[in-house]
C-alpha cells in the first residue's frame, strides 16, 4: 500500500510524452523512466489531451507537429487542467514565432529535435530564475526577417493571404518564403 508521500513523489515525477514518431517516443520514454519518471505516452493530440484530462502529469514533453494537429493544443490543455505542470515543446521546425506562441500558451521551454533525454531532463528540472546568457552568434539580418515573417504568420493563425496583406507582399512570394528553410 502506498503512503501519501510516495503518491506525492510519484505525482511530482509523472511525465507525459506526446510524439507521433514511435521510435523516438519509445527511446525517450525508456530513458526518462531510467531517470525516475513515471512515464505515460500518447501519439496524437487527441490522446494527449485525453491523458491530461484523466490524469494531469507534473511534466509533459510534446512534439510541436503531430499527425492530427498541433502540440500547442496539448500545451493549452495541460495549462487548463494543471496550471503548475511544466510542459516542454520539441520540434524539428524551430523558429522564434512558434517558440513565443508555445511559451505564451504555457510551455516552460522549447527544444529543437533531436533532443536527447539529458537535454529534456535538464529543461524539465531547470529553475525559472536562471538568467539566459546572450548568444555567441546573433542572428543574421536575413534570419531576423524570416523570424518576423514567421511571427506574423503565427499571429494570423497561419493564414497566408492575411499574413501577405499585413506584410504588404504578394501571397505567392510569401508562400515561397514559408516553403524555404530558415536562413542561418
Amino acid at each position: 500500500m502506498l503512503n501519501d508521500s510516495t503518491v506525492q513523489s510519484q505525482q511530482e515525477k509523472s511525465l507525459l510524452i506526446v510524439d507521433d514518431d514511435r521510435p523516438f517516443l519509445t527511446r525517450v520514454a525508456r530513458a526518462m523512466e531510467q531517470r525516475g519518471y513515471s512515464v505515460a505516452t500518447a501519439e496524437t493530440v487527441e490522446d494527449g489531451i485525453r491523458a491530461i484530462s484523466t490524469r494531469p502529469p507534473a511534466f509533459a514533453v510534446i512534439d510541436m507537429r503531430l499527425g492530427d494537429g498541433s502540440g500547442l493544443d496539448v500545451i493549452a490543455a495541460l495549462k487548463k487542467h494543471s496550471p503548475g505542470s511544466r510542459g516542454v515543446i520539441l520540434t524539428g521546425y524551430g523558429n522564434i514565432a512558434t517558440a513565443v506562441t508555445a511559451v505564451k500558451l504555457g510551455a516552460y521551454d522549447y527544444l529543437a529535435k533531436p533532443a536527447d533525454a539529458e537535454e529534456i531532463d535538464a529543461a524539465l528540472q531547470s529553475s525559472a530564475t536562471g538568467r539566459v546568457a546572450p548568444p555567441e552568434n546573433p542572428m543574421s539580418a536575413d534570419r531576423v526577417r524570416w523570424e518576423h515573417i514567421q511571427r506574423i504568420y503565427e499571429l494570423c493563425s497561419r493564414n497566408v493571404s492575411e499574413t501577405a496583406r499585413r506584410l504588404s507582399m504578394h501571397r505567392r512570394t510569401l508562400q515561397r518564403i514559408l516553403a524555404k528553410r530558415a536562413p542561418r
